[in-house]
C-alpha cells in the first residue's frame, strides 16, 4: 500500500484509518528520517484505537504504554530506539513482555537498532519519505 499525504493532518488521518490492518501480537516498524511524520502517524493510529492520552515520542524513556478502547488490541506500546545504546536497555525495561503479546500492538521507531529482538516476530513496515515541506510518501508492506 502506498499513499501520498500533503499535510500533517492527512498523515494523521491516514494513521487513524490503519487500525483495521493490525491484530494483537503485531509489530509495526516505522522507518523515516527525523521530522518525517512518524509520531504524527502514531497519534492518528492512537485516536483510531480510542486512546485519549497525549501521544509523545518516547525518545528519552524508550517506551510509552497506552491502554486502548479496542476489543482485540488492549495495549499500544510505542518504542523509540533513537537514543538506544544497546538492546540490553530494552530488555531491562521489559520490552520482551510486549513483543508479540496477543493483546498488544508494538510500534517501533528506529527498529534497525533492535534487530536481534525482532527475529522471528510478525512485523509490518511503514516507510515515510519526506517529498516536500508538507508532502510525504507513506509505504506499508
Amino acid at each position: 500500500m502506498e499513499i501520498i499525504t500533503n499535510s500533517p493532518e492527512e498523515t494523521y488521518e491516514f494513521g487513524e484509518k490503519l487500525t483495521d490492518h493490525f491484530r494483537g501480537g503485531d509489530i509495526l516498524l516505522l522507518i523515516g528520517e527525523l521530522g518525517a511524520g512518524k509520531t504524527t502517524l502514531i497519534k492518528g493510529l492512537a485516536v483510531g484505537f480510542g486512546i485519549d492520552n497525549e501521544i509523545t515520542s518516547p525518545t528519552f524513556t524508550l517506551m510509552n504504554h497506552y491502554s486502548t478502547h479496542d476489543h482485540t488490541i488492549k495495549n499500544l506500546v510505542h518504542i523509540d530506539t533513537y537514543r538506544l545504546k544497546d538492546e540490553k536497555e530494552l530488555k531491562d525495561i521489559g520490552i520482551e513482555d510486549y513483543l508479540s503479546d496477543p493483546e498488544s500492538l508494538c510500534i517501533i521507531e528506529w527498529p534497525e537498532k533492535m534487530v536481534e529482538l525482532l527475529k522471528n516476530k510478525k512485523t509490518f513496515t511503514i516507510t515515510i519519505e519526506h517529498l516536500a515541506e508538507n508532502q510525504r510518501k507513506i509505504t506499508m508492506v
